[in-house]
């Protein structure tokens, strides 16, 4: 991967002179690529990574393996884009494997979740089975500590 990229992804704050600095890049070329990034698809946005037991004691995640009967000539890819469309649902993957998609679905309890699994997603025509995981704790996330104590200069406290 390209360094900038990788420095926009540990940390997409970082100013256009930082990361010029760090890529040994000038801040025009770093404006640049990034705009070329951004004009390409490269990079499709901008998110601040939340610990979601702080922001939302109630909040509530699952993994839903489904398993599904791909559609001739349109293989995965129109079922995927029904389940994607759906609120809740933050990301939706091909998998090899024992199932054939991976949702990551969040809500405000387990009922949520489960008329979720149970009226929509079961019924839509091509999904053979699910199979719902819960999300209890999460340890990381994208390469950030999310259960260890942070100190003012953002760095893991000892």
């Amino acid at each position: 991967m390209d360094q900038l990229l990788t420095l926009l992804k540990e940390n997409a704050r970082l100013s256009v002179s930082e990361l010029a600095a760090m890529a040994a890049m000038s801040e025009e070329d770093v404006k640049s690529k990034i705009a070329a990034y951004e004009k390409d698809g490269t990079i499709r946005g901008y998110q601040a990574l939340i610990n979601e037991e702080l922001a939302d004691k109630n909040a509530v995640t699952a993994f839903i393996e489904v398993k599904v009967t791909p559609k001739a000539e349109r293989g995965f890819d129109e079922l995927a884009n029904t389940i994607m469309g759906f609120d809740g649902v933050e990301s939706v993957y091909l998998m090899s494997g024992s199932f054939d998609l991976a949702v990551t679905l969040s809500g405000t309890d387990y009922k949520e979740i489960a008329l979720f699994v149970a009226r929509r997603l079961s019924t839509l025509d091509g999904v053979v089975s699910t199979s719902t995981h819960f999300l209890l704790k999460k340890y990381k996330d994208r390469g950030v500590y999310m259960d260890t104590e942070i100190d003012e200069r953002g760095l893991i406290a000892p």
